[in-house]
């Protein structure tokens, strides 16, 4: 080879650098050849350090075997949940179902080792490189999570309560803000955090706001009575379970403000009434017979307030009447109310808040709208059109000594009736009618069939008495003319009633329905 091409070979070697050739005529050829510096791309990569669970783990042939263990360990242990409050849910992660995925954990090993491995080129493309920390293939079983969260969710949930006025201590009392646990979204955090070797995550909520703040209220005005009704309750011991109801209701409306052109919804405002929200097993009316049930009385409460409503003069949007007369209330002023299908609801039509008052004390349940003045003078007017007789069944009953016949259930006739409400202020009047069915009653007789009757049973009729009802009657609730001391502040109810034949004693058995005598018969 000549030394030119000598010198090319050279010089096409990367690993050398020619700094300088002389070359003369005759003469000899210098060359000095220096090794060239090796190119970043020519050094190896430096290996990072490698964590698991925040601790280094050496990449040696053993690697596998300490990452499994380690993560063994971690398994073994608790997480907790954080809660509002403060208040933490610790679980064991073996009870929530975590499983090692043991496949990926020994691949993550693997790249980590590997310098080619996708997981260590990102590694080295990081601007800032800190430790490669391996994540913790750990995964949780969704359904044996799922109902861990679930019994959380049921002690947690919280309905938002809107802000109101305690009338008896005449304070504002503050909202509440409400929350649902997102139990999807709380799954997927707890996740996330085990992916990670964390032991705390939060719970996951989402916001209820209540519809009515504090700060909408500080102006409200509630000296005047606009509206009034009362229906009397019995304070035995019998219905001490029934009381309970009555109070329990009319505490969740008593202090509610409705702005000008809001609507009162008795079910949304009162809640479910279900032995989860306080209510007792009490008497109820369920397809036109009284029997036991959860919340027995609250219709008392809505046909209480529904009188006071209609006196003051407010929009009526949905009411239903009893399927057979109540004795505490007259007809056509009730309203029943069933959750969450059957409803109240009436509308603020005044341009000023009102706010509603319901008590249940010494015997009485009473109704108030509250307002800064009340100018309104309503009527209300009801006329019987015709009576709907009962029928009478019998009923074998094996419990009862054979000939027995007790009154299991008192016939009640049904009711054809239209009424009226006028609302006065002024010269001005409005009137308003609507038409109404109550339907009869059956009258039940238990026959015995039975042998002998069951040790320590009473035999008992039903007390109710025979229902009657004033033909014609005419209710006006006015303001106070302030003309006496004594005059009431919520200002009067005159009433004027003619009986007619439904309102006298004795007017069922005169138009041919059976009657049961035994119990004395009781005016509406």
């Amino acid at each position: 080879m000549s030394l030119l091409g000598a010198l090319q070979s050279l010089v096409a070697n990367r690993n050398v650098l020619v700094l300088g050739v002389s070359i003369a005529a005759g003469s000899a050829i210098g060359v000095l050849l220096v090794p060239r510096a090796p190119t970043p791309s020519d050094q190896k990569p430096p290996a990072p350090t490698v964590l698991l669970l925040e601790r280094p783990l050496t990449l040696d042939d053993q690697a596998p075997r300490r990452a499994l263990a380690r993560v063994r360990r971690y398994a073994s242990g608790t997480v907790s949940l954080g809660l509002p409050g403060g208040q933490q849910k610790r679980f064991r992660l073996g009870r929530l179902g975590a499983e090692i995925d043991k496949v990926r954990l020994a691949q993550l090993v693997r790249d980590a080792r590997d310098a080619t491995s996708p997981l260590r080129q990102l590694w080295q493309r990081t601007e800032r490189r800190g430790p490669l920390e391996l994540p913790v293939p750990l995964v949780l079983n969704l359904e044996r999570t799922l109902p861990e969260l679930l019994r959380l969710k049921d002690d947690l949930d919280r309905l938002p309560v809107d802000a109101r006025l305690d009338l008896e201590r005449r304070q504002l009392v503050a909202e509440v803000q409400g929350r649902l646990l997102d139990v999807d979204a709380t799954f997927a955090s707890m996740q996330r955090a085990v992916s990670r070797g964390e032991t705390r995550v939060e719970a996951v909520f989402e916001a209820r706001r209540p519809k009515r703040v504090a700060a909408e209220l500080g102006n409200v005005a509630f000296d005047a009575v606009l509206g009034f009704f009362d229906t009397p309750y019995s304070r035995s011991a019998r219905y001490r379970a029934r009381t309970y109801n009555l109070r329990q209701a009319a505490s969740k409306l008593d202090g509610t403000v409705l702005l000008p052109g809001e609507v009162f919804d008795f079910n949304e405002v009162v809640g479910p009434r279900d032995e989860a929200n306080g209510y007792k097993v009490a008497p109820v009316i369920a397809e036109g017979e009284l029997v036991d049930g959860i919340g027995g009385g609250t219709c008392q409460i809505s046909g209480t307030l529904h009188g006071a409503v209609f006196f003051a003069g407010l929009e009526i949007v949905e009411r239903y009447p009893h399927t057979r007369p109540s004795g505490y209330i007259k007809m056509g002023l009730d309203a029943t109310v069933v959750y969450p299908t059957i409803n109240f609801r009436f509308k603020n039509t005044f341009d000023v808040p009102v706010v509603v008052h319901e008590t249940v004390k010494n015997g009485r349940v009473r109704a108030e709208i509250l307002g800064p003045k009340r100018e309104l003078t309503v009527t209300y007017l009801r006329r019987i059109d015709s009576a709907i007789p009962y029928d009478e069944v019998e009923r074998p009953d094996r419990s009862l000594p054979s000939g027995t016949r007790v009154l299991s259930q008192r016939g009640v006739a049904g009711f054809k009736l239209h009424r009226y409400r006028i609302i006065r202020e002024d010269n001005h009047a409005v009137r308003e009618r609507w038409n109404e069915v109550y339907p009869p009653t059956t009258q039940i007789i238990r026959i015995g069939t039975g042998e002998q009757a069951e040790r320590g049973r009473t035999l008992k009729d039903d007390p109710t008495p025979e229902y009657v009802a004033d033909e014609l009657l005419v209710m006006t609730q006015a303001p106070p003319d302030g003309s006496t001391d004594q005059e009431d502040a919520a200002g009067t109810m005159q009433e004027w009633r003619e009986p007619g034949e439904t309102g006298q004693r004795g007017w069922s058995e005169k138009a041919g329905m059976p009657v049961w005598h035994g119990a004395d018969a009781k005016a509406e």
